[in-house]
């Protein structure tokens, strides 16, 4: 694996640690299907942040550890704030294994899947947390602009 690869890795691993330590606070504001909804994410992101601690390791790299406490984006002081909260949680793991597809599309597809699978998880979470989606999760949007194929240069007036 290459230290690009490795790299890749480590960012989505500082994701999930992110995304399990902001469950918890998320969690303290919710209740009902909420609550079970943010208890599933969180396991789920546990799980996921201990296969990439093991692929790290199983490559001789050590896993970058969780930061005591993480600064929040926001106050989340209420059911509705965690709700977005946890959305951003997810758009942000979404954009790490954005990096790790992107960097694994000429080297190793078995990394490609999984940085694959793991985005569709997090963007149907993330849209399930705001009740919509976009179309391109974890891609900027100045990235996906619309552009006219003329502006383009993709076609000519007739």
């Amino acid at each position: 694996m290459t230290p690009a690869a490795i790299e890749a890795l480590q960012n989505a691993l500082a994701a999930e640690h992110a995304a399990v330590y902001g469950y918890g606070v998320a969690g303290a504001h919710l209740t009902g299907p909420q609550q079970a909804e943010a208890m599933s994410a969180w396991n789920d992101h546990r799980a996921r942040r201990d296969q990439l601690a093991a692929m790290l390791a199983a490559q001789g790299a050590i896993p970058a550890a969780a930061a005591a406490a993480y600064r929040l984006p926001f106050p989340v002081t209420s059911a509705l704030a965690a709700a977005a909260f946890t959305a951003a949680l997810e758009d942000g793991i979404t954009r790490a294994y954005l990096g790790l597809v992107g960097l694994a599309a000429s080297q190793d597809q078995s990394l490609r899947t999984f940085g694959a699978l793991a985005m569709q998880d997090a963007a149907v979470r993330a849209a399930q947390w705001l009740g919509a989606t976009v179309a391109f999760p974890g891609l900027p949007r100045s990235a996906v602009a619309r552009q006219s194929p003329h502006a383009a240069g993709r076609g000519t007036p007739s």
